[in-house]
């Protein structure tokens, strides 16, 4: 590896898999890891943390696990702490942390919906808001928010909370760029698209029939390289919006698609 990351400290939220395989998350810190940064890897789910940092330090990478519910604010404030306790600093955050429910307004529950607006999006605002001051004082830092295409357009099927949260995801981070450009702290977005990783598995595949095989066959059919991504895809894409090679890049959205959303029909 390169290095890109030396000497940078990357907060990962959601850096844990839902299921077997590489997640974005888990395969972000990973990759941010072996680029030479060091590490906390947050979850709800500390066991997931736990498996990652493992296999981090297990390749000779520095990582922290810590468990977090994002969505709470004193959790929020404990995992910049955390942060600030084990490594002094904080460079990237690296928001990953997202849950998949399907349904338009008519079958979306209340429950539903203010449960995907506080994971997927009022987190970001928590995460921002307790780790940006870190940032401020050092004069730098690199937010990187992962959004999903679903934010700027329909994708195949009803998706109305999980598009309103990144789409906000996305409103936001560009509001940010503009508000601490002058500060040095810089705000982009991931826009993945159809991605074959465990987070898809359950929610999905019954608006493809309910098989996993089947859906994941369809899927790869709908994009124009005939193949759906992966977590290192959004990984790497990451990578280069963190790092010091995209230093005058700030307010974009980085689309990571396979060309789905290029395509007119």
């Amino acid at each position: 590896m390169s290095e890109r990351m030396k000497g940078k400290v990357v907060i990962v939220t959601g850096a844990g898999s839902s299921g077997p395989g590489w997640g974005n998350g888990k395969a972000a810190a990973a990759l941010y890891a072996r680029e030479g940064a060091s590490v906390l890897a947050v979850d709800y789910r500390i066991d997931a943390a736990l498996e990652t940092a493992e296999l981090i330090k297990a390749e000779g990478g520095q990582c922290v696990a810590a468990r977090a519910n994002v969505a709470d604010s004193k959790d929020v404030q404990e995992m910049a702490a955390t942060c600030m306790k084990y490594f002094g600093r904080i460079d990237v955050l690296h928001n990953n942390v997202g849950i998949v429910e399907v349904g338009g307004p008519v079958e979306t529950d209340e429950e539903s919906w203010n449960r995907v607006i506080a994971v997927n999006q009022s987190s970001v605002f928590l995460t921002c808001k307790y780790v940006i001051p870190h940032m401020l004082s050092k004069g730098a830092g690199s937010i990187v928010n992962i959004a999903s295409i679903a934010a700027t357009r329909w994708i195949g099927f009803p998706y109305l909370a999980y598009s309103a949260a990144k789409a906000a995801m996305v409103a936001m981070t560009q509001n940010m760029a503009v508000q601490y450009a002058p500060q040095g702290v810089r705000a982009n977005c991931v826009l993945p698209g159809f991605m074959n990783t465990p987070l898809i598995q359950e929610p999905l595949k019954e608006t493809y029939g309910g098989n996993a095989s089947e859906m994941i066959d369809k899927r790869d059919k709908q994009v124009p390289t005939g193949k759906m991504g992966d977590g290192w895809d959004t990984a790497y894409a990451a990578l280069f919006l963190a790092s010091d090679e995209a230093k005058y890049i700030t307010g974009t959205s980085l689309v990571v698609d396979g060309g789905l959303t290029a395509r007119c029909a």
